[in-house]
């Protein structure tokens, strides 16, 4: 009796050592593929126990006791970018500035420091293991346009994406990573909701834009069901004359002279276009993580884009230097007030602000300027005068460390 006791005894010592042993191998297997939210490796940490208030102006997002990674400073950084315009295929021609013959480079050798915490470097690997299985699309402008090349770019250095699909003007593209079965896709929609836009791909138009503010645009709805993650931004397209409609009736217009038609500033459609696309995203009976950007200003300096406005400084703002013109700070107004009244209103989804303002202010020397064309100074006097885009980022650029700050949000969570 006593040795069959002793048996069973034994064996069951075994099992719980063997149990013991498979569950340490498997939190170990897991750790392999699912990085750890709470990772110093890959989270910003904070540093100041006790961090001094934010600079004028700053909306912070964090809660207490975490860093705002949005309030900080740009700091030289020797080490570059991760990748080169020759080493990524995917940067659009009026980004590519140094193919295009701008004779400076030191725009590329500094990255956004927050000011309480130190913010890890983006790290494609872990980026494209978190999104195996999913898909994530950015939506809204140009500007959208040029942070997903940024993010390819970083990417394809890990893994070369295959382009799946384009629109007939190659402002939507969608790409498929194939060992991580991850979708990313951009989508052309710069009003967020419906609009009927009449001008050519330089951005010259021939007619009033009609607006519909209470109707989400069909190009990303029908495809919303898709995504597992979605980033939204807009901003400048609402500065353009257009005819706001509601209810498929005319409620207004900017800038129009239509006799009998009320005249309206552009950031009444800007909060309506915004409520109507935050209010689809937060009651979707589909669920996503959702990012909301805030307006990226300029730095046209001396007239616009269309009247001789140029930018020409190598290097980034000090804080205090400069701040944000009207029309930015009336947009920026607008997105925070509406962030606010969304993110407390969802239907499960996950509502997120990725405030990249005042980092963006920053950085008057990251844009193409006159290098949005092909050597343009190439056969011509030295002091003609030639168009500058002192909107978009040239690649590689200041753009690249938005990425940093974006898988912090998402690893956060």
């Amino acid at each position: 009796m006593g040795v069959e006791m002793g048996k069973q005894k034994k064996m069951f010592v075994k099992i719980v050592a063997c149990l013991i042993l498979m569950g340490v191998a498997y939190r170990l297997y897991l750790s392999t593929i699912i990085p750890s939210s709470s990772s110093p490796q890959f989270i910003a940490q904070d540093y100041s126990p006790h961090p001094p208030p934010p600079p004028p102006h700053t909306h912070t997002t964090s809660s207490p006791g975490s860093c705002d990674i949005f309030t900080g400073e740009w700091v030289r950084d020797p080490t570059g970018p991760p990748y080169t315009n020759t080493t990524c295929d995917t940067i659009e021609h009026h980004q590519n500035c140094v193919k295009n013959g701008r004779p400076d480079s030191g725009y590329i050798y500094w990255r956004w420091r927050p000011r309480d915490c130190n913010l890890p470097k983006f790290d494609p690997k872990t980026f494209l293991t978190f999104m195996r299985n999913k898909s994530m699309a950015f939506i809204g402008d140009s500007i959208s346009r040029n942070h997903v090349q940024s993010l390819l770019c970083i990417l394809s250095q890990v893994e070369r994406p295959v382009e799946v699909y384009h629109d007939k003007e190659y402002r939507s593209k969608r790409w498929f990573f194939h060992s991580h079965n991850f979708t990313l896709s951009v989508i052309w929609s710069p009003f967020l909701t419906e609009a009927k836009i009449v001008e050519d791909y330089d951005g010259h138009a021939s007619g009033a834009v009609r607006l519909h503010l209470d109707q989400p645009h069909s190009e990303w709805v029908n495809q919303f069901g898709k995504f597992d993650y979605v980033e939204i931004a807009a901003g400048k397209w609402f500065l353009k004359t257009a005819v706001y409609y509601e209810n498929n009736t005319i409620v207004g217009c900017h800038n129009c002279k239509i006799e009998n038609v009320t005249e309206l500033e552009f950031d009444y459609a800007y909060r309506r276009a915004l409520q109507t696309t935050l209010s689809f995203i937060t009651k979707s009976d589909h669920k996503v993580y959702a990012v909301f950007q805030t307006t990226t200003p300029d730095h046209f300096e001396n007239g616009e884009w269309n009247t001789g406005g140029y930018c020409n400084r190598t290097v980034p703002f000090e804080e205090g230097e400069t701040e944000l013109r009207d029309i930015d700070s009336i947009m920026r107004n607008v997105e925070l007030e509406e962030f606010k009244k969304a993110v407390g209103d969802t239907n499960g989804s996950t509502l997120k602000l990725f405030d990249t303002t005042r980092l963006a202010l920053l950085r008057p020397d990251g844009h193409p300027g006159p290098y949005r064309a092909f050597h343009p100074f190439e056969g011509k006097d030295p002091s003609a005068k030639v168009q500058n885009d002192c909107l978009h980022w040239c690649l590689p650029g200041p753009i690249d460390s938005w990425n940093d700050l974006l898988i912090n949000i998402l690893l956060r969570e």
